[in-house]
């Protein structure tokens, strides 16, 4: 079924290659890898890692206007007639000068393990759409200055044949999938500034069942005092060589109010979990202009299968280096 899937999509990349459009910095002219391509109606698509991506009227009929951004760079608004096949993104540098980059503190330091939280039940599962970013907080309890170094992400792959679902040697159903993941200062309680501008993705598939670890020693990330925020994103599905595919990430369901877009679900799924005390999971749609925050509680998400079960936390676990400085 996974080749047939991938067929497809390189059949559809080959069809509608004269669209494809480069987003590249407007000064050194290099690509800006994974923009986010808002169409304004809450829904959109992603670039690759070369900056590129696919739009197509035969696609997207209803699109008159994309909203182009990418963190450390000026929101930019283009009509989607006579596309060009380069567009350009200025950079915002006060932005980029906030970041604080932090040389790796000497002495001994001790390793800190925040352990995940998962389960094994298909039906306690966040499907990822790419309309979400899902983000977890993390306090700094004692203050001490804490170097992150690896990400642990609770993943669930499904059985390619149902009724063995609940054989542990059961074949699994094949998917390659890009994430993104990102690192926000917490802002009053909610993600704020990024922690780090570079471009932080894995991509996953069957084989990485349960957990996936992910290596962050590299990025020199640092929590601040007053906690952190981990955040998952899904960016789509990849080829072999893990090039993000232009698939179409919508389909149309014909309602009593017309047609309506019904975002694609990617593998794997997301375990949520009860077992978790502390609200400390936050959403935000990512193409709804003016998106927002919001605490994943009922209060603020409605018809939510998952609110209702009591499953409020995603349970990504951390590991750090603890060194005893607070500066």
């Amino acid at each position: 079924m996974f080749k047939n899937i991938i067929t497809s999509l390189l059949l559809l990349t080959s069809l509608f290659s004269v669209a494809q459009t480069s987003v590249l910095d407007s000064e050194t002219k290099t690509p800006v890898s994974y923009a986010t391509i808002s169409f304004g109606n809450g829904n959109g698509i992603f670039a690759d890692d070369d900056g590129k991506f696919v739009f197509t009227k035969k696609i997207y009929s209803d699109i008159d206007t994309l909203y182009i951004s990418s963190l450390g760079y000026k929101d930019l608004k283009i009509a989607t007639e006579n596309l060009p096949k380069t567009i350009l993104l200025d950079a915002e540098a006060d932005k980029l000068q906030e970041i604080i980059v932090k040389a790796k503190p000497k002495g001994k330091f001790k390793i800190e393990k925040i352990k995940t939280t998962t389960h094994e039940d298909y039906y306690k599962c966040w499907l990822p759409t790419i309309e979400s970013e899902i983000a977890v907080f993390f306090p700094n309890e004692n203050k001490k200055t804490k170097r992150l170094t690896t990400v642990y992400l609770p993943i669930k792959v499904e059985a390619k044949t149902w009724h063995k679902r609940k054989q542990a040697k059961s074949k699994k159903r094949s998917f390659s999938t890009l994430f993104r993941v990102n690192f926000y200062e917490n802002d009053n309680g909610k993600p704020g500034d990024v922690l780090t501008y570079d471009k932080v993705v894995f991509i996953a598939t069957e084989a990485n069942e349960k957990v996936y670890e992910l290596d962050v020693k590299k990025f020199d990330i640092f929590i601040p005092k007053s906690g952190a925020f981990v955040s998952l994103q899904v960016l789509g599905y990849t080829d072999k060589k893990g090039k993000l595919l232009p698939n179409k990430k919508y389909r149309e369901v014909k309602t009593k109010r017309g047609i309506v877009k019904v975002s694609t679900t990617f593998r794997p799924l997301l375990p949520f979990t009860d077992k978790i005390p502390a609200k400390r999971t936050y959403v935000k749609r990512i193409f709804l202009n003016g998106n927002e925050w919001v605490l994943y509680d009922k209060k603020n998400i409605k018809k939510s299968n998952l609110l209702l079960s009591g499953l409020n936390n995603y349970g990504i676990g951390l590991k750090m280096e603890v060194y005893n400085t607070t500066d």
